[in-house]
């Protein structure tokens, strides 16, 4: 990792509506109640949902738990990101082999993030998206055990 004055961390799914816009949502509170100074984005691997906000089951259970989504806007990952976040995190294994792809040596290279955040189980971060409102609560607490992890991480010296 490149050491900067304030570290990045970019999360990143598939679409940018549900389990990267939560745990940027969790990590930015998270960290500013730590008094942690942290750059955090998120973005998608893919394209449908570009400039719409999350996906309205995950802006009600990241609510019901204290996190705001409503100003998230969706994003594509861009070649750039390689080179401006010092953690480039997948939720899960697919969009980690495409992030693989798009990265072409340059940059940093992405992990998944669980895994990287010391969560034992699971490896990949579960997409709720055609799952039940269960599965969009599983995911916050989820997402607050992996920001755990990232403020353990961004602690050391």
């Amino acid at each position: 990792m490149k050491k900067r004055e304030t570290p990045s961390v970019l999360f990143v799914c598939l679409g940018n509506i549900c389990r990267s816009p939560l745990v940027e949502a969790v990590a930015r509170q998270r960290c500013e109640q730590a008094g942690i100074a942290v750059s955090l984005a998120s973005c998608g691997t893919g394209s449908w949902h570009v400039g719409k906000g999350a996906d309205h089951r995950m802006v009600q259970a990241a609510a019901d738990a204290g996190y705001d989504l409503a100003p998230h806007r969706a994003r594509q990952v861009r070649t750039a990101d390689f080179d401006d976040f010092d953690w480039v995190l997948a939720m899960d294994q697919d969009n980690l082999e495409t992030l693989q792809g798009l990265r072409r040596n340059r940059g940093t290279a992405p992990v998944l993030f669980l895994p990287w955040a010391g969560v034992p189980r699971p490896d990949e971060f579960p997409d709720p998206y055609y799952g039940d409102a269960a599965g969009f609560s599983r995911a916050v607490a989820l997402a607050e055990a992996g920001v755990d992890g990232l403020i353990a991480r961004l602690r050391q010296p």
